[in-house]
């Protein structure tokens, strides 16, 4: 592990291939739960497991691209941001991930893009 990810608390999560392409793992952490996604292309995203509509399990929903859609009502959710995708609106917070020699790492800390980090 770098001297950074020491520095900023970062937390392994495990290897990329633990997380199925087009699937999702949920870390259980002080913060909440937070699910972690991966794409077709083996990028790895970080998300609030809650729907910013009714609180649905994110971690739950259908990947396609960089989005996913919630299972309870199918709203689109940008895995790179956290917003909802138009005509839909609010935000589940995202979580900075890093991909190191397959392994991933996650920061339980919110990013400052979503009001409030619901």
């Amino acid at each position: 592990m770098s001297a950074v990810m020491k520095e900023k608390n970062w937390i392994k999560i495990g290897s990329l291939n633990d997380i199925p392409r087009l699937g999702a793992r949920v870390v259980e952490t002080d913060v909440g739960n937070i699910a972690v996604f991966r794409t077709a292309e083996d990028e790895v995203f970080a998300l609030r497991d809650k729907c910013p509509h009714k609180g649905g399990p994110l971690s739950q929903g259908i990947v396609h691209g960089k989005r996913v859609a919630c299972p309870l009502h199918d709203w689109k959710i940008h895995l790179d941001t956290g917003m909802a995708v138009a005509p839909d609106e609010g935000c589940a917070a995202s979580f900075p991930v890093k991909l190191e020699d397959e392994v991933i790492y996650l920061l339980p800390v919110a990013s400052d893009g979503c009001p409030n980090n619901s």
